[in-house]
């Protein structure tokens, strides 16, 4: 069944590089006008400036977006681009791992944040225009549907030793999926979250002497994954390898599209079958 996004306007976080950036250029491929968001200005710049070169409709806001007011900023920004929100889908997130007994409670709360908060402060921050904009549709006999798509984890769903923060917050994220299903259903929002199993990115490369690093709240986190437990999540899991950006960003597509125009609080793992 084929589908456009024309007319719509998408909002993407952390859309700088991998999977966030499949997601907007999937998004902006079907139509969509795409307003992306990351920390990293010159991965943002070239995100926008590889859309944009392809003739897609596509702006850019640098920022923060655990700072308490910068949701708001990236809402207002985006209705002044485009004039309407119809797609958001929360994808900005890291990882910063270790086992309980060392895991500090700055880093404990720098996950909670990234994952669960920044998801609900940028919903809250959309919440009135897209109240405002589904009654004065409903009143004129129309149904216009909008999508929410957060993004969670196998680790939110099944934990994962190491990853006490990441998992809490990828868990919580899909209560808020749930209730924001049943709260927005009367305004024609399909709210749903999709769960990554181990995908083709920074985050999942080798972890070996010349490892890359972040900087987040002036730590440096080193990213990664052991070459022992990449090649045993490849020999358990039923496809054998990891996912791909694409592939990922075709699981979100599914739900910002007419085709999930009845589905809403649910949680799709795009993980090739494996699980923690």
């Amino acid at each position: 069944m084929p589908f456009s996004l024309e007319g719509k306007t998408a909002l993407v976080t952390g859309a700088g590089r991998g999977i966030g950036r499949a997601i907007a250029t999937r998004l902006a491929t079907e139509g969509a006008g795409v307003m992306v968001n990351d920390l990293d200005d010159a991965a943002l710049c070239e995100t926008r400036c590889t859309l944009r070169n392809a003739g897609h409709h596509v702006e850019r806001l640098v920022g923060d977006l655990v700072q308490p007011s910068f949701p708001n900023q990236l809402i207002e920004a985006t209705l002044s681009a485009f004039g309407s929100v119809d797609i958001v889908v929360n994808n900005a997130g890291y990882s910063w791992d270790n086992v309980i007994q060392k895991t500090t409670d700055e880093q404990f709360q720098a996950m909670l944040e990234i994952h669960l908060m920044v998801p609900f402060r940028i919903l809250r921050a959309a919440s009135t225009y897209i109240r405002e904009a589904a009654k004065k549709e409903i009143a004129a006999g129309k149904r216009v549907m909008r999508k929410v798509v957060n993004i969670t984890s196998i680790a939110g769903t099944d934990g994962n030793a190491g990853q006490a923060g990441y998992s809490s917050g990828k868990a919580g994220v899909i209560g808020l999926t749930k209730t924001m299903a049943k709260e927005w259903g009367r305004y024609n929002v399909n709210v749903n979250a999709v769960g990554f199993g181990l995908i083709e990115t920074r985050l999942a490369q080798p972890l070996t002497s010349g490892q890359s690093e972040i900087e987040m709240k002036g730590h440096k986190i080193q990213i990664g994954v052991q070459q022992s437990m990449l090649d045993s999540i490849k020999k358990a899991c039923p496809l054998g390898r990891l996912g791909t950006p694409d592939e990922a960003a075709g699981a979100v597509l599914f739900f910002c599209s007419p085709l999930s125009d009845y589905v809403t609080g649910e949680v799709l793992i795009c993980g090739g079958g494996f699980h923690f």
